[in-house]
């Protein structure tokens, strides 16, 4: 066989193995409100989180195709396969190191700034296509300030509707909604996470002259999707402790105001074809609504803690990237 297929299997294996680990780091998107007001117990939330990551992963390609384009243009690298090795590797391991410490960062923000850091040292700056990284990065800078708007409003929208009814009623049947949103936003993160790892097999196909088009091939979607399936099922609980528990004290309706708002701004984005980062969309849902409830139940030196890890990862991962690309290759 020739040797570029060995290389795209490579490239096969390590994307689909970063799919696996932002399933698992990115499970408490989706579960940790329900899981930390026992809306679900952490086995079934688990599960659900995993079918309707599923399910989202195989209706969508479009956030796909944006990844496989608009960075750079894989038609014209002739180092394409080395470059998207090195991007995977860097992703990996600062998702693998922000798990380990439990701090909810972005595996979009990884991905994105581990391409973007990878051609510009293994092709050069003219074969990155600034124009569309800085679209997306404005995306991911835009989305987290809508989800903590949105949260904010929501939440007091809910305190004004149900100011008069008693706590417990409200959260009893609040507890049950949770639920449904908890299933919508694993739906979402699915439609939008999981066509990361697609669009980067996807670019690595068109490079290597397997496929002519940025148009995603079946085995790459129900390969994504059963990887980022399997991922959730694992579960990322260090996270999920610092979601569902650390920020604030989340109630039932906390919790459905949360996941309602993040899911609203994360599928506005996947049918817009953008990339964004469904960890910062909830955490910022969450801040939002924990303002909302009471500005002083917020633990903003944890939020801040995420915050700076926000803005360090797309630099950090760029230049590991780089440095593994020279590293190897």
């Amino acid at each position: 066989m020739e040797p570029s297929f060995w290389i795209i299997a490579i490239v096969v294996i390590l994307a689909l193995g970063f799919d696996f680990i932002n399933g698992f780091h990115d499970t408490a998107n989706a579960i940790a409100t329900s899981v930390s007001t026992r809306a679900l117990t952490p086995r079934r939330a688990i599960i659900l989180a995993a079918v309707m990551n599923f399910v989202g992963a195989m209706v969508f390609t479009g956030v796909a195709k944006t990844i496989g384009g608009k960075i750079a243009d894989p038609t014209k690298l002739d180092n394409g396969l080395e470059i998207v090795i090195a991007t995977l590797i860097a992703a990996i391991i600062w998702n693998l190191i922000t798990w380990w410490f439990g701090i909810p960062s972005s595996s979009s923000h990884a991905l994105i700034g581990a391409l973007a850091g990878a051609v510009f040292v293994g092709a050069g700056n003219s074969f990155v296509n600034w124009s569309g990284f800085i679209e997306i990065v404005e995306a991911l800078i835009v989305s987290p300030l809508l989800a903590f708007a949105i949260g904010y409003i929501i939440m007091t929208l809910l305190k004004w509707i149900f100011a008069n009814r008693s706590p417990h009623t409200v959260n009893k049947g609040f507890r049950t909604m949770q639920i449904v949103t908890a299933a919508l936003q694993s739906f979402t993160h699915g439609t939008n996470d999981a066509q990361k790892a697609m669009g980067i097999i996807t670019f690595a196909l068109v490079t290597a002259d397997y496929q002519q088009t940025t148009d995603v091939p079946l085995w790459v979607k129900i390969a994504a999707a059963t990887a980022m399936a399997l991922g959730t099922s694992i579960g990322g609980w260090k996270i999920i402790k610092t979601m569902g528990t650390k920020i604030f004290k989340i109630e039932p309706i906390n919790g459905f105001a949360a996941d309602i708002s993040a899911a609203s701004v994360i599928f506005s984005a996947t049918l817009l074809h953008l990339p964004v980062s469904s960890t910062h969309a909830i955490t910022s849902a969450i801040l939002g609504v924990g303002s909302a409830k009471r500005f002083s139940a917020v633990r903003w030196s944890l939020a801040g803690r995420i915050i700076i890890t926000w803005f360090i990862t797309i630099p950090i991962s760029a230049l590991l990237s780089g440095l593994i690309f020279k590293l190897l290759f």
